[in-house]
């Protein structure tokens, strides 16, 4: 059954065109607003959060509650960056924001608590998955939302988000605009149940991930409808082979990303080796190298978006 929820459109940057506001702090104008005055409290997975009115100064520590909040009409006064480049995602230049507007907070796996403080938050939006230490130095801060997980969670993470940020109402409109949109691209396809997709993740010279049903793809082509290779129908995120059992990573349809330089330059060492030659969806014409920002980053409404937009196009070539 497709459960998940579809993006308006025909593009995740049509929406965000017609939704999203640049700016630090500016927000969606259509998109209903908590009254100033009111407080809620917003439990998550580290406890619970008073959080007054619609906040406007806010700090995200992932890249899936970057793309959540400004899928929600907020554009972030501060961003973590990755831990492989000082720029943000893709998906956020793609979504009609200059990212020169979010400043930097530190990376993901240490995020600047100084340069959170001095930007002075009204919310901060991370999950227990990576920032759990910090918890509490963050809530000195600021009231301080946290999801209890990441990726084949993103869109319970996107309807808390919506309820911390005071749009719960848009969150929800976003889902089933996403389930609806899936169900479209699935139709491209024909039957997608028949056709079993594989991804592949370039990390490194050692480390090839094989993206599982339990991570964002996986829920993402759960909800178009694809069926999975055998060692993919995991609830893990993703399980690791080595470079040379980089056959595995065969089905009906390949799609792979490299993260980073050093998985770039992993990605252009496998490729052109005889293994991955061999692999029947490389020989056949049926792999496709993706955008790793859009299909591995965005963990929320905007990236699953932004893979239905690729899927959409890649239909003609490899349907049927």
């Amino acid at each position: 059954m497709r459960t998940g929820r579809r993006i308006a459109g025909t593009t995740a940057g049509g929406l965000l065109a017609a939704a999203l506001l640049t700016g630090c702090g500016d927000t969606d104008p259509v998109a209903e607003a908590a009254p100033a005055e009111e407080t809620r409290t917003v439990e998550h997975a580290m406890g619970e959060t008073e959080v007054a009115g619609t906040p406007e100064r806010v700090v995200v520590l992932d890249t899936g509650e970057l793309d959540a909040a400004l899928a929600l009409g907020v554009t972030p006064v501060g961003a973590v960056r990755t831990d492989v480049s000082d720029e943000l995602p893709g998906f956020v230049a793609e979504a009609g924001v200059d990212p020169a507007d979010i400043a930097a907070v530190g990376t993901i796996a240490e995020p600047d608590l100084e340069a959170i403080a001095a930007l002075q938050p009204d919310l901060i939006l991370s999950n227990s998955v990576r920032h759990a230490d910090v918890y509490g130095q963050l809530a000195q801060i600021a009231p301080t939302v946290f999801a209890e997980a990441i990726g084949e969670s993103w869109q319970e993470n996107l309807l808390l988000a919506g309820e911390a940020l005071g749009r719960q109402e848009r969150a929800q409109d976003l889902l089933d605009e996403f389930a609806a949109r899936a169900e479209e691209v699935g139709d491209l396809y024909g039957d997608p149940a028949q056709t079993e997709v594989s991804v592949a993740r370039f990390l490194d010279g050692t480390v090839i991930r094989l993206y599982g049903e339990g991570s964002f793809i996986g829920s993402v082509l759960a909800d178009v409808g694809f069926a999975r290779p055998e060692l993919q129908r995991t609830a893990e995120t993703f399980v690791e082979v080595s470079p040379e059992q980089v056959t595995q990573a065969d089905g009906d349809l390949l799609f792979h990303g490299a993260y980073g330089a050093d998985g770039a330059t992993a990605a252009d060492q496998v490729t052109a080796g005889p293994l991955w030659q061999s692999i029947p969806a490389v020989a056949e014409g049926r792999a496709v190298a993706v955008d790793d920002d859009r299909w591995f980053l965005g963990l929320g409404p905007l990236g699953a978006g932004l893979v239905l937009d690729d899927l959409e196009e890649l239909a003609p070539r490899l349907a049927g």
